[in-house]
């Protein structure tokens, strides 16, 4: 895999060629168990056992822990979406700790989604924003090559624009779903928000995921014209923009 080419008039282009099988499963596979499926499969566990959630949730963070500490351990780097999955179930916990009352219990994954897109947000403050750390977990298969591809990509202003476009899109649309959440809690019934409250998040989400798609694709095509254009010309350009999440 090569981390870089050369473009039409000498300007370097990141690339990548196509992850194998083995390693998108060395990738992905501790993602899934330590942070999607084992999670949602202990916690249901603990919980259909007598546990109450608080404490089924406790146990179930520690999945995401255990990856997080065994993949530096053999790889001595950190790795961003179990970081991410451990901050979102800490917030729930607190959540589940703070808010007692019938309203605060409708209003307490409101809050979560909120509390995370303003940390979303916050990451403009850092060097990369949240953006460009979840879109090398989902770009990448992982490998050091494809990780050195990704991060190459940081040189290019319009690549940067790009991630920090994302990450405030993201950011926003969850603070805005939340605070929607939290008005409507106060106007609709109890049953009709425990159903918005439910599927709410998910159609949130969905839609990012989405506009971050097309967003990318759209960036990639602009970026491809450019550089056409530019070799045509003679010239030279480099690379707008690069993937998204």
């Amino acid at each position: 895999m090569n981390a870089a080419i050369t473009s039409p008039g000498g300007v370097g282009k990141p690339e990548r060629s196509a992850p194998s099988a083995r390693s998108l499963l060395a990738h992905w596979g501790p993602t899934i168990v330590f942070n999607i499926a084992g999670p949602i499969l202990l916690y249901g566990y603990l919980t259909d056992h007598g546990w109450s959630k608080a404490h089924a949730l406790m146990v179930a963070s520690l999945l995401p822990v255990a990856e997080i500490c065994v993949l530096y351990a053999l790889r001595r780097r950190i790795d961003d979406f179990g970081v991410f999955t451990l901050f979102t179930m800490g917030l729930t916990l607190l959540s589940m700790l703070a808010f007692n009352s019938a309203r605060a219990i409708l209003i307490k994954e409101s809050v979560v989604m909120g509390t995370v897109g303003l940390a979303i947000l916050s990451t403009l403050l850092m060097a990369r924003p949240f953006a460009y750390y979840m879109g090398r977990k989902f770009a990448t298969d992982g490998s050091a090559a494809s990780r050195a591809w990704w991060e190459g990509l940081w040189q290019y202003d319009g690549f940067r624009r790009t991630q920090r476009t994302i990450t405030v899109v993201w950011g926003a649309a969850f603070v805005i779903e939340a605070v929607i959440r939290i008005v409507l809690t106060f106007v609709l019934s109890t049953s009709a928000m425990v159903s918005v409250s439910s599927i709410g998040p998910y159609v949130v989400i969905g839609a990012l995921i989405f506009w971050t798609i097309r967003y990318s694709r759209r960036k990639q095509a602009q970026a491809e014209q450019a550089r056409v254009q530019a070799a045509s010309s003679g010239g030279a350009v480099a690379p707008t923009a690069g993937p998204g999440l």
